[in-house]
Parts: structure tokens; C-alpha cells; sequence
């Protein structure tokens, strides 16, 4: 949750792309941000991977009008639509894109080399076949800012009640991450989106800080296994509705199309 997905960064930037907000190389350049190239494999025409800049060229002339986000998890398929090979896919990676105007996905792979502190990171995203059909639970910006206000207090007093450190090298660390992104030139999403897409993603982010911190600080005051089990069942929701939240605001340039308000 702290990290922003890499499907979330080829929508937004991709649907800046598709509304002629940004150029080529703006869009590729924030969408590959610190990893080292990516590539898309299996679009229709090209028999080996090809680039970003060519990538997203093919599928506008393929139909494709914007790009959704979704991301999945064991018994949430949040965003996706199917068939059941993609959806399989997706579910495997916790993320995927879905184009809109056309029944095409993409599924990130990621590969890693080299030693800690230099590690290469080059990204393949697999063009598949995907079913045309509403997105699997996927709520409008109004109710995933309503949803996340309620799940940032539960979050709050779960971990109060659980007696869960808030402090320390990992929390610490963590809130770091969260400050440091908030303050890079504040570029959440891509050109294009509504302020309060925006906000819901900036909300989503910091439920997410919460979540972390739970999880990674170690046991904090719940000491037994059955303590345990419990914090990890109360945040369950709280983590499920800041992924919903994060879904909806990379989705909401594309909503706000079908409704005709753009």
C-alpha cells in the first residue's frame, strides 16, 4: 500500500497520453519513474515486446480510449472484469490494467538483478484478452472518500486497542515514505484528474501508512497468537476499502467520461 502500484502509474499517465494532456516521452518517463525499461509483449501485430512510446501508440490506433486500474486479491477481484485466464493473471501480479474501448488487459511481470542498493528492475507488461463488462466493485469517488474516512478512525483505534507500537525503526520508516512521497512535487496523479481524485488517492496512501505500520512493527502489545490473528482480521476491511479507494481514483477520469461530464 505504500508503494504506488505500477498499474497505477501506466493509467493515469497513460490516460493523460490518451487526452493529449502530456507528450510521449513525459508520459513513459513517469510511468517507468525509478525502474530501469519497460516493455509490453503480445500486442496484436508485433511478434516480440516492444516499448512503452510504441505500446501505447499501437493500442490507440486499436481503439483502446483510456486505461483502468485494478487491483485484485485472493477473494476480491477488484476491477476485473475476466475472462478467468486474466483474471488468474492479474490476481498473481495484485494488479492489472484494462484498457477501455477495447477487450485488451495488461499484466505486469517483474524482473530483478544485481546486488542490494543497485538493483535492475525491468518490467514486461503481457497484453491479454480481457471481457467487456463493468469492473468488479469499484466505488465512485464519493463513496471511497466516505468509505476511507470511516476505515482511517477504524484503522486508528484498531491500532490503539491492540496495544500495536507506533513507533520504532519500521514505523518510523514507513511514515518517512509517506511524507517523502506526499512531498514529491506532489504529483500524485497524472494531468487529467479531478482534485478530489487526488484526495481520495492521497487518503488511500495514508490508511495505507496505518496499515503498514500494523503489520511490519512487529507484534506491538498483542502478544498471542490468537492477538494476533485479531489485528490481522480487524484491518482486513480497513486495507480492502483503501484498495478500493486507490482503484476509484485512478478510474475516475474514465467514469467521469461515461457519464459525460468530461
Amino acid at each position: 500500500m505504500l508503494s504506488e502500484p505500477r498499474s497505477g502509474r501506466l493509467a493515469s499517465w497513460g490516460n493523460a497520453l490518451l487526452a493529449g494532456l502530456v507528450s510521449p516521452d513525459d508520459a513513459v518517463l513517469a510511468i517507468v519513474d525509478e525502474d530501469a525499461v519497460h516493455r509490453v509483449e503480445g500486442l496484436p501485430g508485433e511478434s516480440a515486446p516492444v516499448g512503452l512510446t510504441l505500446a501505447l501508440g499501437r493500442l490507440r490506433t486499436l481503439g483502446v480510449t483510456a486505461l483502468r486500474v485494478a487491483l485484485p486479491a485472493p477473494g476480491h477481484p477488484l476491477g476485473l472484469s475476466g475472462p478467468p485466464e486474466f483474471n488468474a493473471r492479474a490476481l498473481e501480479a495484485e494488479e492489472a490494467v484494462v484498457c477501455h474501448g477495447a477487450a485488451f488487459g495488461l499484466v505486469p511481470e517483474v524482473y530483478e538483478a544485481g546486488p542490494d542498493g543497485d538493483v535492475h528492475v525491468e518490467v514486461v507488461w503481457h497484453c491479454l484478452p480481457v471481457r467487456e463488462a463493468p469492473p468488479a466493485d469499484v466505488p465512485s469517488l464519493g463513496e471511497a472518500e466516505r468509505e476511507l474516512a470511516e476505515a482511517l478512525r477504524d484503522a486508528t483505534e484498531v491500532l490503539s486497542r491492540l496495544d500495536v507500537a507506533g513507533s520504532g525503526p519500521v514505523a518510523e520508516a514507513a511514515i518517512d515514505a509517506y511524507r517523502a512521497r506526499a512531498e514529491r512535487g506532489r504529483e500524485v496523479l497524472a494531468p487529467g484528474y479531478p482534485p478530489r481524485a487526488v484526495r481520495v488517492l492521497e487518503l488511500a496512501q495514508r490508511v495505507g501508512v496505518l496499515i503498514s505500520v500494523a503489520y511490519e512493527n512487529g507484534h506491538g502489545g498483542a502478544v498471542s497468537a490468537s492477538e494476533i490473528a485479531a489485528r490481522a482480521e480487524a484491518l482486513r476491511p480497513v486495507e480492502r476499502t483503501a484498495r478500493r479507494a486507490q482503484v476509484a481514483a485512478y478510474n475516475s477520469v474514465v467514469e467521469e467520461r461515461e457519464r459525460g461530464l468530461r
